[in-house]
C-alpha cells in the first residue's frame, strides 16, 4: 500500500456552507480492531481503532486522528429501531474521507480497568493528555489529533482542552457543562436528570470484550474493580453549595470537575474549539457561557433535545470543521459568523440565523409585571398568592433520562398570561427573573417558566428558571456571563434561610431561548415550588409559599424581545 499523508485525499476544496459539506468520499469502508493501552498508573484503558480502507483492506497510510473519551468502546452506530442515528454516532463515517475515528473507555467504565474516582476528575483528564499524545505516535496517525463529545463525553472533551496536549488541534462538543454546579444544581436545587453511570458486574459483562480477550478474563477484572468506584448520585447528594466538600472523592467536586476551573489554561492552548446545543436541552446556558470565555470558539444551537441535531446535518458541519483544523482545507468556517442558532416559530425559510453578538445587539429588555391573574405593563397592581408545593406533581408526557422536558401541570403554583399578541413577537436570548416571596419554612425551591399559550389554550413551556430562596445572594461571576444574567456564589457561607412570613428578593435568569410567539397567543409566567425532575429533595415537607405583587414587592420577568424589522 502506498504511504499517504494528510490531506492527498482533497486535493481541492469542495463546496462549503454552513450545515452543508459533501467531499468525495476517498475511502471505501473502515476496519475496525481494539486492544488496551496502558497508562501511568497500570491502569488499562481499552481503544477501539476505526481506519480508512480500500477493497476491504486498510490503507496503509498517516492521518488525522479523532477521538472519543466515552464510557464503552461498544459505541452504538443506532438510537433504536426505526430511529434516527444520531450523528455523533455516526462520525465513522469520516474514515471514508480520511481519518483515524478511535473510541476510549474511560478508567473505571466499559472495558477499561480501574476505578472511577468522580466523574471528569484530573485522573481522567492527565489519562487524555497521555492518550492523545500517544494517538499522535501511532504510524497510522499524522500527528494531528481532534477530539469529539456530547453530554458526559462533552464534558470529556473539554478536560482534554485544559491538558493542552500539543498535538490536540480541533475540539467538537456539545450539550456539556462548563460549570459543574450550574449545570447539575441550577440555582442550588437537584433538578437534573444527570448523575453519571450505575453499572452492575453483570452489566459490564455484556459488553464486547476488547481483542485477544474473548474469554473475558481482562473484562472481568475490570467489572470488578469498577464496583469500587465512587456513587455519583450519593456524591451529588453530599455537594450543595458550590464550595461542598465530598468525603468520597476528598475534593471540593464542584470545582474539581469543572472546565471553568481550567479557563486560563483552555485560552492558553488555543485549540479551535466548535460548541453544539440545544434548544430543549438542560445544558443550553452553558455554551453561551463558555463561548464567552474561550476565544474563538463557535456555537451552534437548534431546536434539540440533549444531544440531538433532527434533520440538521450536524455530521457535516462537522466534517468541515474538522478538514479545516486537520488537514488545512479551507472549507470557510472560520469565515463564518461565531454564532448559528435556529429561531423556532419564525418564518419558513429564516429560521436559520447568524449573529457575532450574544446577546443579540438589537435586544429590548422588556419588563412584564405580575400581578397574581395576569401580566400587566405597570407595577404593584395585585394581591399575593399563597400555595403549597406540590411534591406529587407528574408530567407522564414529558420523557425521560437526557430527553426529559419541563412541562406546564394545570394549577401547580400560580399561572399569569399576557393579553393577545396583536402581532408575532420574538424573543432570543435569557429572560430575566425578579420575584418576591416569602414561605413558612427556612428555605424553598422556587421554579419559573415562559410558557407560550396557544388560542385553544394550549401551554407550550418555552424556558424555565429556578432558584433555592436560601441560596439568593448575588455576586459578581468569576468568568464572564452573558450581559445581564445574574450570578449566585452559593457558598455555604452565603445561605440566608428564610423567615416566615418575611418577603424576599429572588432575581435569577432564565435559560436562553429563541422564540416567535405568534399572533394570537399569549405569554404566560408561571411560578411554582416543585418541579416533576427533582430528586433528593432536601426540603422534607412541602413549603407553602407566598408571591408577592404589590408596590414595595413588584415581581416581574424582563424578557429579551428582539424588534421586527422596520419597526
Amino acid at each position: 500500500m502506498a504511504v499517504l499523508s494528510a490531506g492527498t485525499a482533497h486535493a481541492q476544496a469542495p463546496q462549503s456552507s454552513f450545515g452543508h459539506y459533501q467531499p468525495a468520499a476517498t475511502y471505501d469502508g473502515m476496519a475496525s480492531s481494539s486492544r488496551y493501552v496502558e497508562m501511568r498508573d497500570g491502569v488499562k484503558l481499552a481503544i477501539r481503532v476505526d481506519r480508512p480502507t480500500r477493497n476491504g483492506q486498510p490503507v496503509d497510510g498517516r492521518f488525522p486522528v479523532i477521538w472519543h473519551h466515552t464510557l464503552s468502546i461498544s459505541q452504538q452506530t443506532a438510537d433504536g429501531a426505526g430511529e434516527r442515528v444520531s450523528d455523533y454516532r455516526r462520525i465513522q463515517e469520516l474514515t471514508r474521507y480520511g481519518y483515524v475515528v478511535v473510541q476510549v473507555a474511560r478508567r473505571g467504565n466499559g472495558q477499561s480497568t480501574g476505578v472511577r474516582r468522580g466523574y471528569h476528575d484530573r485522573n481522567e483528564a492527565q489519562d487524555a493528555f497521555d492518550m492523545t499524545q500517544w494517538l499522535a505516535s501511532q504510524p497510522w496517525s499524522d500527528g494531528k489529533v481532534g477530539v469529539y463529545g456530547c453530554s458526559n463525553t462533552g464534558d470529556a472533551a473539554m478536560h482534554v482542552m485544559t491538558m493542552r496536549p500539543p498535538a490536540l488541534k480541533a475540539v467538537f462538543a456539545g450539550c456539556f457543562s462548563w460549570n459543574k454546579y450550574d449545570a447539575f444544581r441550577r440555582g442550588g436545587i437537584f433538578a437534573q436528570w444527570g448523575t453519571g453511570p450505575t453499572r452492575t458486574i453483570e452489566d459490564d459483562m455484556k459488553v464486547s470484550p476488547v481483542d485477544g480477550d474473548e474469554n473475558k478474563v481482562i473484562l472481568r477484572q475490570a467489572a470488578e474493580e469498577h464496583q469500587l468506584s465512587t456513587p455519583l448520585y450519593d456524591m451529588w447528594k453530599q455537594l450543595p453549595y458550590r464550595d461542598s466538600w465530598s468525603s468520597l472523592v476528598a475534593s471540593r467536586f464542584w470545582a474539581e470537575g469543572s472546565a471553568s476551573s481550567y479557563a486560563d489554561q483552555i485560552r492558553l492552548g488555543g485549540v479551535p474549539l466548535y460548541i453544539q446545543g440545544g434548544w430543549n436541552d438542560e445544558l443550553r446556558d452553558q455554551a453561551f457561557i463558555a463561548h464567552a470565555n474561550i476565544p474563538g470558539s463557535r456555537v451552534v444551537i437548534g431546536p434539540w433535545k440533549h444531544c440531538n441535531s433532527d434533520d440538521f446535518a450536524l455530521l457535516e458541519e462537522m466534517h468541515r470543521f474538522y478538514d479545516r483544523y486537520l488537514k488545512g482545507i479551507e472549507t470557510g468556517v472560520e469565515k463564518d459568523a461565531p454564532i448559528h442558532y435556529f429561531t423556532v416559530n419564525a418564518a419558513p425559510g429564516t429560521e436559520w440565523r447568524a449573529t457575532t453578538d450574544w446577546p443579540l445587539r438589537q435586544t429590548q429588555m422588556r419588563a412584564f409585571f405580575l400581578d397574581g391573574a395576569k401580566l400587566s405593563a405597570a407595577a404593584g397592581r395585585g394581591k399575593p398568592v399563597t400555595f403549597t408545593a406540590n411534591y406529587d406533581v407528574k408530567c407522564p408526557d414529558a420523557g425521560s433520562g437526557s430527553q426529559v422536558q419541563p412541562c406546564h401541570v394545570a394549577g401547580n403554583g400560580v399561572s399569569m398570561a399576557g393579553a393577545v399578541l396583536p402581532a408575532d413577537t420574538e424573543v432570543t436570548g435569557n429572560a430575566i427573573a425578579d420575584l418576591w416571596i416569602s414561605a413558612d419554612q427556612p428555605d424553598a425551591n422556587v421554579f419559573a417558566y415562559l410558557e407560550d399559550v396557544g388560542p385553544d389554550g394550549a401551554v407550550h413551556v418555552v424556558t424555565e428558571g429556578r432558584l433555592k430562596a436560601s441560596l439568593r445572594k448575588e455576586a459578581p461571576s468569576p468568568w464572564k456571563m452573558p450581559a445581564g444574567v445574574p450570578w449566585h456564589r452559593a457558598y455555604k457561607e452565603d445561605a440566608q434561610p428564610l423567615k416566615p412570613g418575611e418577603a424576599v428578593r429572588l432575581h435569577f435568569d432564565m435559560m436562553p431561548t429563541s422564540w416567535v410567539f405568534r399572533k394570537g397567543h399569549r405569554m404566560q409566567i408561571t411560578v411554582t415550588g416543585s418541579d416533576h425532575r427533582e430528586r433528593a429533595r432536601d426540603i422534607a415537607t412541602p413549603p407553602r409559599i407566598t408571591v408577592y405583587f404589590d408596590r414595595a414587592h413588584a415581581s416581574s420577568v424582563a424578557l429579551p424581545v428582539i424588534p421586527a424589522k422596520g419597526g
